[in-house]
């Protein structure tokens, strides 16, 4: 395919998903987001799974219903409380602050041997579970939580898209090119500009007051830079296995996973942040 066939198709495919994202954020009830969500997450985790070198159908079935009971257990032992919820978003955000420490040791668990696959597996469970439980914290809250979440995911896309503008136009300096030789520190500053700008604009759309900005662009300013982690931490596990993508499932976009790595690692940080500065 053509470079211009291939970015016809991203664009396509982009804008069919984003409204349908948008729409569920926005209408559906939490209950029923939270179940549109676990099932994206966990064909994210299925993919995950073979990049973790989980080849056998049977094994990631297992792996796949032992995830998702996890999930209905939470909700199960929740009971009208969200502070297991709250929990389990803490030990998302421990777990991607650990990341970071994986990504400075990249050849870590890099071969092939059980350990390795053991550590992924575990790290798979990590990112898809705990920002699960900050979605549905996020858009539980009130006031105006659907509002929030979308925020937060706006967040994220605007990161990831002034990344890849300014990264194009601007980019000289690389920012981890064992790992990902395309992003820049360019790009970077880039990324998190245009986050800020949509977490000012988002503060308003959710009912927010003045007061509450500076509040929202730190919490803005730590949910894109994780971002960058969880796609950073993707390429990762990626670059082990010499995968380009993590599935083919999005025509133009690879994989589930390829499209919400960053907002694995956004979530939990945006949910802390949100309940820490109360807006």
């Amino acid at each position: 395919m053509s470079k211009s066939g291939g970015t016809r198709t991203r664009v396509i495919a982009a804008l069919i998903m984003a409204p349908v994202a948008i729409g569920a954020i926005l209408l559906l009830p939490t209950q029923w987001l939270a179940a549109l969500a676990a099932l994206l997450f966990l064909v994210g985790l299925w993919e995950w799974f073979r990049l973790a070198e989980i080849d056998d159908t049977l094994s990631r079935t297992v792996l796949l219903a032992a995830n998702l009971l996890l999930m209905v257990l939470l909700v199960w032992a929740s009971a009208g409380s969200l502070v297991l919820f709250q929990i389990v978003t803490l030990v998302g955000v421990a777990w991607w602050l650990l990341a970071l420490l994986w990504l400075r040791f990249f050849g870590f668990a890099s071969n092939h041997e059980s350990y390795a696959r053991a550590f992924k597996l575990l790290a798979g469970t990590l990112a898809i579970v705990p920002a699960w439980c900050a979605l549905c914290l996020i858009h539980a809250s009130q006031p105006n939580g659907h509002v929030w979440l979308f925020v937060a995911l706006a967040i994220v896309w605007a990161a990831d898209s002034g990344a890849y503008f300014a990264g194009r136009r601007f980019g000289r300096r690389k920012l981890a090119p064992r790992i990902s030789p395309n992003k820049t520190v360019e790009g970077l500053v880039g990324g998190v500009v245009a986050a800020l700008l949509v977490a000012a604009g988002g503060l308003f759309l959710a009912g927010g007051v003045a007061a509450q900005l500076p509040g929202v662009l730190v919490v803005a300013l730590a949910a894109a830079l994780f971002s960058v982690v969880g796609d950073l931490f993707e390429s990762l596990i990626k670059r082990h296995v010499g995968a380009k993508d993590s599935g083919h499932l999005i025509p133009g976009h690879g994989g589930v996973l390829d499209r919400i790595d960053g907002v694995l690692a956004a979530l939990p940080v945006f949910a802390l942040g949100k309940e820490l500065f109360g807006f």
